[in-house]
């Protein structure tokens, strides 16, 4: 082989060479920008779901303190009127005691 076919292999597997690490250096970018974009894509659906999460407890929080308010309004008016029947009772009650001991 002549010098100028040696020089023209080497200068072919020079180029050859130049473009696979261009290639690579590419391909390392395109890697490196994927990577970059899911994490931002992480970080986003993580604030929008920390924040769904914070929109959602609140609004169970109220509706349980709604409902706790109107079981305790509940509770209130049943304990009100089982202690308008006691008493109605006791009287009831004090009325025959004192006529039985009245009859005696």
């Amino acid at each position: 082989m002549s010098h100028e076919e040696i020089e023209a292999i080497c200068l072919a597997e020079d180029e050859a060479l130049q473009k696979i690490l261009l290639a690579t250096k590419k391909a390392d970018e395109v890697i490196e920008a994927a990577q970059n974009e899911g994490k931002e894509t992480i970080a986003s659906t993580l604030l929008r779901a920390e924040t769904e999460i914070a929109y959602f407890t609140h609004t169970i929080d109220q509706k349980a303190m709604g409902e706790a308010m109107e079981l305790a309004s509940t509770t209130a008016n049943r304990q009100a009127t089982l202690r308008a029947r006691a008493e109605r009772r006791i009287e009831a009650a004090a009325s025959l005691i004192v006529e039985r001991i009245v009859n005696l």
